[in-house]
């Protein structure tokens, strides 16, 4: 007998339509497997098998051909074997899969003894079976929540083969998840807080722009100057996503396997800290089955990077693309997959090797050969694309018994209308704050006074600022505009946009 079974694949952060066709007939028993299936897949034969005798149904020795259809796309995944069982079921004539059956999608992974295990991936596998016309799944109890924030989709949420078996029997018995709306959070959760940060007024500024305008920044100070903990405290006074944001990112983090099951939805924007040891393709992502990086991972949150002169040269020089373009294409043998990488790089460094060239407090023991050859490990094109260079100095004794400074969420209100400026302002521009401001937007929204125009000038002709330096400074100017309310970019605000690129003036 012949059957077939609805299921869907991932091929990168979309889902793939796959049908599982089964067919049992005349030969020695065994089974074989056909459509590109990985390891994980061939390996479910053990499992389905296992599962439906465990599950009390009849598994009689008979030779089964399995396809995975369409055979010229490589299947990946455990995700298939809850089809896989129930078109063997069918083939057997042990099940009758009815119109309402064969419209609906079945996806999960067996365990032995017939239970359904959570998957990765089901927000994103859901949301493309819905845009191409599918409406009905049924899928493992714990992915329950993540699916439950997906509209037009009538879900079923089940936790055994056999309770699956009794839903297509019955489907009238059964309720489908109920939808949920996404929330986003508004209260601080953070356990690191600007108000624990004591002096550093001009490093705390300079982060506050940073969130306001979605800016790069890295910060360049002696050790113990507070670079990381100012790094840490940055998620707490970022804007809160929106739905969409939301969903992109809950799609990378279900793929990647980290998605908490009781959580459901990423709220929070993320925070990435790889060690400066990662890989290349643990930042970038890749290897066989082209698996998000840590830049993905990162988007609409941050992408901390302490030492940053520590990373490797390849793994920092990679980061260039995804800095502009906001995506990385991985490309392999067998399949190209974009990912979105649209996150803000905080990075961290010591300006010397000793780390205290430039203090106040300590007195640097390199040599001018010395901290040039440690400057050049970050090259001319990647700085370029950090908007803020910050200096960060020691903290003295007053400072750290000094009163508290001003908490995130106060801070936060203020980065939060900032945004909200900015999103009112680029609507249906594809644009959501000013640091990914296209050529078109900044000439339209940048433009500069008379006075401005001579200081931008001559900081260009002084600092030998590149093009891509010049509109930076250009964009922060905008967000700090934006934080004083102001609709044009005044004098004041190109003079202190000009004060956060102590490289520039190093040169």
């Amino acid at each position: 007998m012949f059957a077939k079974v609805k299921a869907f694949g991932l091929s990168g952060i979309e889902g793939v339509e796959v049908t599982v066709e089964a067919d049992i007939h005349a030969g020695l028993p065994g089974t074989d497997l056909s459509g590109l299936p990985d390891t994980s897949i061939k390996e479910s034969r053990e499992r389905v098998r296992s599962a439906i005798k465990n599950s009390g149904f009849l598994f009689t020795p008979r030779r089964i051909t399995l396809n995975l259809a369409p055979a010229d796309t490589k299947k990946e995944g455990p995700l298939f074997d809850l089809a896989i069982a129930l078109s063997i079921m069918s083939a057997y004539e042990q099940l009758r899969l009815d119109r309402l059956a064969q419209e609906t999608v079945f996806i999960g992974e067996l365990s032995l003894d017939g239970f359904l295990r959570p998957v990765r991936g089901i927000l994103p596998i859901l949301i493309s079976a819905v845009n191409k016309g599918f409406k009905r799944f049924v899928i493992p109890k714990d992915n329950a929540l993540e699916a439950s924030f997906i509209e037009g989709a009538e879900v079923y949420a089940l936790d055994s083969l056999t309770g699956v078996v009794h839903f297509i029997q019955n489907p009238a018995r059964f309720e489908p998840i109920a939808h949920r709306k996404y929330e986003a959070t508004t209260t601080n959760k953070f356990k690191e807080d600007f108000k624990y940060i004591r002096g550093q007024v001009f490093a705390r500024r300079a982060m506050e722009i940073a969130a306001s305008g979605g800016h790069n920044i890295l910060l360049i100070g002696p050790p113990g100057s507070g670079k990381t903990m100012l790094a840490k405290c940055l998620p707490s006074i970022l804007p809160t996503m929106n739905v969409v944001e939301a969903m992109e990112t809950t799609k990378i983090h279900s793929i990647a396997g980290i998605l908490p099951l009781e959580q459901g939805i990423v709220t929070n924007r993320p925070f990435r800290a790889p060690h400066h040891t990662a890989s290349q393709i643990s930042i970038t992502g890749g290897g066989s089955k082209a698996n998000p990086g840590e830049i993905s991972l990162a988007h609409n949150g941050v992408l901390f990077l302490d030492e940053l002169p520590e990373y490797p040269r390849a793994v920092l020089e990679i980061l260039r693309q995804p800095l502009e373009d906001k995506s990385i294409l991985i490309s392999r043998a067998n399949r190209t997959v974009k990912y979105p990488a649209d996150f803000m790089m905080v990075s961290g460094m010591n300006p010397c090797p000793c780390g205290n060239a430039g203090s106040k407090l300590k007195e640097c023991s390199c040599t001018p050969a010395h901290i040039n050859k440690y400057l050049a490990k970050l090259s001319g094109p990647l700085l370029d694309r950090i908007d803020m260079h910050i200096e960060v100095d020691s903290v003295t004794y007053d400072d750290i018994k000094g009163a508290e400074g001003e908490d995130s969420e106060t801070i936060r209100i203020r980065v939060q209308s900032a945004r909200e400026i900015q999103s009112t302002r680029y609507a249906g521009t594809g644009v959501s704050c000013n640091a990914s401001l296209d050529p078109l937007l900044l000439e339209k929204h940048c433009q500069l006074d008379e006075k401005s125009e001579i200081l931008i000038k001559k900081a260009f002709e002084r600092l030998g600022l590149s093009v891509r330096a010049y509109t930076r400074v250009l964009k922060v100017a905008r967000t700090i505009a934006d934080l004083s309310g102001e609709e044009n970019i005044q004098f004041q605000h190109l003079s202190e946009a000009l004060s956060y690129r102590c490289l520039d003036r190093r040169k």
